[in-house]
């Protein structure tokens, strides 16, 4: 059985990495597990206080996430999973888990999953994230993580995105993506975008 996993992360648009990932899980019934809530309440609560969180502690998320993914892989299940996987580390160590931190060698991306990069203008970004509502995040964050950000290469098997684009666009093309490494026909799914 084919199974695919499909990671999407940016810098940190929330509301439309979240908005797309609903999209998606609603239109290919696959469950969609928001990075967010996995957060520690002491992550939760620097990051309302505008602090931003450091490499160590993001550790027992990201590898927490990496459970999530390897517990849907081991069960042959397609599934979404949001999350903001800045540096090319936190990357690995959701494929990998805690092997990346120790080995310098790693496999390469196994092509049953895949990262979605949605990636825009600062200025806009900010714009999107100082008029949500109910976010822990602070907008004040966002400079810290366009610093610390490390844009995925082609070797991470990325699907990069522009966030001016319109959502059901960005889905149809995620969902051409799909089929095309043959994880999905289009027999067994019923997406559209068509105003629905």
């Amino acid at each position: 059985m084919q199974y695919q996993l499909q990671y999407q992360y940016d810098a940190v648009l929330l509301s439309l990495r979240s908005s797309l990932g609903a999209v998606l899980s609603e239109k290919l019934g696959w469950p969609l597990h928001e990075g967010d809530i996995f957060h520690s309440q002491a992550n939760i609560e620097k990051m309302s206080r505008g602090e931003q969180l450091t490499d160590e502690d993001r550790m027992p998320w990201l590898l927490q996430l990496h459970e999530v993914i390897q517990r849907e892989r081991s069960s042959g299940s397609s599934a979404f999973v949001t999350c903001s996987a800045l540096k090319s580390l936190y990357r690995q160590i959701l494929l990998h888990g805690s092997r990346a931190l120790h080995q310098h060698f790693l496999p390469p991306v196994p092509t049953d999953v895949f990262f979605i990069f949605l990636h825009g203008d600062y200025s806009l970004i900010q714009q999107r994230m100082v008029s949500r509502r109910g976010h822990y995040m602070k907008a004040d964050l966002l400079h810290s993580q366009f610093n610390v950000l490390e844009s995925p290469l082609d070797e991470e098997n990325v699907l990069s995105h522009d966030i001016t684009r319109d959502i059901n666009d960005i889905a149809t093309d995620v969902h051409r993506h799909i089929m095309s490494l043959g994880l999905i026909t289009e027999g067994n799914t019923s997406f559209s975008t068509a105003a629905d």
